[in-house]
């Protein structure tokens, strides 16, 4: 039948197939290498095209099927008549090379460029390939159904099940990932935050709170006048409030009640502020801050005592501190936000032995140890091992550290330098 049609009507057909087998590679390279969640998203947002995307990947059997019972149709017939316009252009020569040069042609302009396209571009080949895709799968929809009979029947034997298509979850090291990636889409300020939130399961109250010995209260057992200078001069919305000692806490102050304080200036009594007093909320040391988030939103309160195993209490912890876990401080000034770190003219810093080193990474970018103390104190003293004289030196890690003022058991002031890294010479 093929020798009775001209040569330009059978290119022109042939033509015509090259860019069908274009269309169909293209179509499963870009179904495939769609973004599952941006689909779903776009799907959720009324996109017509995404919506009947979705519906073919929900069975990628039969989708698959379809495109290569399509594909293989059409370069079939592109190989017949390939061989009829080599007989008639070169005869038996042309007979011999017509599978080369078809397999040639095929490859660049239906297999490669198109689905290097699509690869590239999924969603643009993709949603309008869509609505022909789904027109294709009624029409032929029993050719194709018999096509993945047979094949989800093979499946079978190796308990491959076609039928299951759901997405796999996130890790939060792949959503981590996934945030980081995220280019412009994301400002930067929002990538930190995000991170911020997958960190809180890396952290725990003991990391944030405001230590023991750093702790402000009212003592009951103080001098009426000390308690009304101490409560006029508070800078703290919420005030500790305890008898003799902190483990003796006897609730906590808001600021709303201070001026009914500050009205008894003349007779007050242990027993008027005890009055005022909030019930205290403990914390046991060791909680993660996301679950402690959920803690401080289910009791709607914003401020925990935390404990130890024994009971005592070791610091407090706020909602405020664990939100500044998440958004960053509430300044960007650090010099204004931390009097503890004051940088010298040579170089150096000057930072508190009580500075949490939490705290001193987040400021000064550093990355100085976590996994074992909290404060700078602390890491000096497990380095050494004893309480150091003034003038000690020791290096942690790509820090120099110089104690200048120790004492009562404790570093008091230490100057810190960041030592240039060391290049390593080329073997």
């Amino acid at each position: 039948m093929l020798e009775n049609i001209s040569l330009e009507i059978l290119i022109a057909t042939l033509f015509a197939l090259f860019i069908l087998s274009a269309f169909f590679s293209s179509s499963e390279t870009s179904m495939m290498a769609l973004n599952r969640y941006r689909l779903k998203h776009l799907a959720k947002e009324g996109h017509r095209g995404a919506k009947l995307a979705e519906n073919l990947l929900e069975k990628p059997d039969r989708l698959l099927g379809l495109i290569l019972l399509g594909n293989n149709l059409v370069n079939i017939f592109a190989a017949s008549i390939t061989t009829v316009i080599g007989l008639r252009l070169y005869g038996d020569l042309g007979f011999a090379i017509a599978p080369i040069v078809l397999t040639v042609l095929v490859l660049i302009f239906a297999e490669v460029a198109p689905k290097t396209i699509a690869a590239l571009y999924p969603e643009s080949i993709a949603f309008p390939a869509a609505y022909i895709l789904t027109f294709l799968g009624k029409l032929l929809y029993p050719f194709v159904w018999l096509i993945n009979l047979m094949a989800n029947t093979l499946l079978s034997i190796f308990r491959i099940n076609p039928e299951n298509t759901d997405i796999a979850p996130l890790s939060r090291e792949e959503l981590r990932t996934v945030v980081q990636e995220a280019g412009h889409m994301i400002p930067i300020r929002h990538k930190k935050m995000l991170i911020s939130i997958l960190d809180l399961e890396n952290s725990i109250v003991d990391d944030i709170m405001v230590p023991r010995n750093e702790l402000e209260g009212i003592d009951l057992t103080d001098n009426p006048d000390d308690i009304i200078e101490q409560i006029a001069n508070c800078q703290h919305t919420r005030i500790l409030v305890y008898e003799d000692n902190v483990d003796n806490v006897k609730g906590i102050l808001h600021a709303r009640k201070f001026p009914r304080i500050l009205s008894k200036s003349d007779q007050l009594t242990a027993e008027d502020i005890a009055s005022l007093l909030d019930e205290p909320y403990f914390v046991p040391m060791g909680t993660p801050l996301h679950v402690q988030l959920r803690f401080f939103q289910k009791q709607k309160i914003r401020l925990g005592l935390v404990v130890d195993e024994y009971g005592d209490i070791q610091g407090i912890v706020t909602m405020e501190d664990i939100l500044e876990e998440i958004v960053g401080e509430f300044t960007t000034d650090i010099q204004t936000y931390s009097q503890d770190i004051n940088f010298q003219e040579d170089g150096s810093i000057l930072i508190d032995g009580t500075s949490m080193l939490r705290d001193i990474n987040r400021q000064l970018h550093w990355n100085l140890p976590l996994d074992g103390p909290k404060t700078l104190n602390g890491l000096i003293l497990e380095n050494l091992e004893h309480i150091p004289e003034s003038g000690t030196s020791l290096k942690v890690g790509e820090y120099m550290l110089e104690i200048l003022q120790s004492g009562d058991n404790a570093v008091k002031k230490v100057k810190v330098e960041q030592l240039e890294p060391q290049a390593t010479s080329p073997h």
